[in-house]
């Protein structure tokens, strides 16, 4: 794999992250249709971005891979997406390293509950449970988690 590059995507850009959004979703919970969710999404990053979030996009020699949202306001990531053919190639680990340096003191987000993958992801990113919750669009379980610079280590 080429080095992965990590920018601000054009507007070209933020329709194939869209599509790279579905189909992270669709691989990940094959049970769901997320194939009606592109309206949502676009209009979640907008929305996002008009409140300060950023988007930061990974390419490889110009093709997207993944794709962070986070708000340095609030510290809150609100999507993180990687192409099913980039899973296991250290792209959510680069969105996650930009994402902190963004946001270098805490990070706070919330993971379907039976996203046992991305649980593992967060757990070795040393994020801990701090909460439980639902997603408003599907009703299904959440967690709450949080990683911050200088919480004490678990016992």
């Amino acid at each position: 794999m080429s080095a992965i590059a990590l920018r601000e995507p054009d507007e070209r850009e933020r329709a194939a992250l869209v599509e790279l959004w579905v189909a992270a979703w669709n691989a990940t919970f094959p049970q769901m249709n997320f194939d009606g969710r592109r309206a949502w999404l676009r209009a979640r990053l907008a929305q996002l971005e008009a409140d300060g979030a950023r988007l930061i996009a990974a390419f490889d020699e110009e093709a997207p891979l993944g794709f962070v949202v986070i708000d340095p306001a609030t510290n809150w990531l609100d999507q993180i997406a990687v192409l099913p053919a980039a899973f296991g190639r250290g792209v959510a680990r680069a969105l996650l390293a930009e994402a902190r340096a963004l946001s270098p003191a805490r990070i706070n987000l919330d993971v379907n509950a039976d996203n046992a993958r991305a649980l593992r992801f967060y757990e070795r990113e040393g994020f801990v449970k701090v909460g439980e919750g639902r997603n408003p669009n599907s009703g299904l379980p959440t967690f709450k988690l949080e990683w911050a610079i200088n919480r004490p280590p678990r016992e």
